[in-house]
């Protein structure tokens, strides 16, 4: 039996090589999804980004409004998009939804009327703009199907949502062992300089009282189901986790678990879900002055209620 042949690099030319990239001044690509917060959601050739959430937490939402604006924002991307939930024409009803400001539901219905035309007409020039640069995977959905497509797109960036849902080649005693797999390949297709996105369903998790739930503080890298090998082929993970109890309207957190190239920063965003949009929160001081003056006069008022009513006992 002929012994394996050596592979590998001397110490000596890696780093002459690496020496020269860190000098060059040249960053790594990124592709921006968004401005302000969101652009700490970072995207780009040989990176693996990991989003999850529950059923219904917005992670379809969130991943096509990045593609949709990384799109915008970077003329050259070519993106092919392999969803196996919903169909190409619900996707871009959302798109519709969001970039026009207008109620998801008279889009869905058909009810649009005179009064949505012009932001109608703007969202969709907004969409055609980037059609051309983006492709939707059709059966079979499995990875054969996926890689073919981007070489025949010449897409830079995959979006595989969800991906316990799409089959690698060959044949897996169990999920698990099938996700490992399709992971185990994104990972070479990053390796080699693509883009790749990927969407997971997570399990449910203890709460504080020990019930078996999508809320509370349990959601973390283990939450993403079937595979550690999910959170050991990223490079940065996220998971859409609910807000505290006491945030106002529908607050969620964009928890950053993973980065491997810098430092996690969670993300508070707001989920407009009549227009599919999310929005970062932020940290504005104007609703922080607010919110502090609102608090003063009601403890003024609290005050002079209770002298009025002091006096009444008088």
């Amino acid at each position: 039996m002929n012994a394996p042949k050596a592979n590998y690099r001397a110490g000596s030319d890696v780093l002459e090589s690496w020496r020269d990239d860190v000098l060059s001044g040249n960053p790594p690509v990124i592709w921006p999804i968004g401005s302000g917060a969101l652009a700490n959601v970072e995207i780009g050739p040989g990176r693996v980004l990991l989003i999850g959430g529950a059923p219904g937490s917005g992670k379809t939402a969130f991943i096509m409004q990045g593609i949709i604006d990384a799109l915008r924002i970077t003329s050259s991307l070519r993106v092919v998009v392999c969803n196996i939930e919903m169909s190409t024409g619900v996707l871009l009803d959302r798109q519709l939804s969001r970039l026009a400001g207008v109620d998801l539901t008279a889009i869905i219905r058909r009810k649009l009327t005179e009064k949505h035309a012009d932001r109608i007409d703007q969202a969709m020039n907004t969409l055609q703009s980037v059609a051309d640069r983006m492709a939707f995977v059709g059966g079979p959905f499995d990875l054969e199907n996926v890689a073919a497509t981007v070489d025949d797109f010449g897409a830079s960036l995959i979006v595989l949502d969800y991906i316990q849902r799409i089959a690698p080649p060959g044949k897996h005693d169990s999920r698990r062992g099938s996700v490992d797999a399709t992971m185990n390949y994104l990972r070479q297709f990053a390796d080699a300089g693509m883009g790749v996105v990927v969407v997971s369903a997570v399990s449910r998790a203890k709460d504080d009282k020990g019930r078996s739930s999508y809320t509370g503080s349990g959601l973390n890298l283990a939450s993403f189901r079937e595979s550690s090998e999910l959170e050991f082929g990223a490079d940065d993970a996220f998971i859409i986790h609910p807000a505290d109890d006491d945030a106002e309207g529908d607050a969620v957190t964009l928890k950053h678990l993973k980065s491997r190239h810098g430092q996690c920063r969670d993300i508070a965003l707001t989920f407009d879900r009549p227009h599919q949009s999310f929005t970062p929160t932020g940290d504005d001081p104007s609703r922080r002055q607010q919110s502090g003056l609102k608090a003063d006069l009601q403890k003024m008022w609290n005050r002079t209620a209770a002298a009025g009513e002091d006096d009444d006992e008088q």
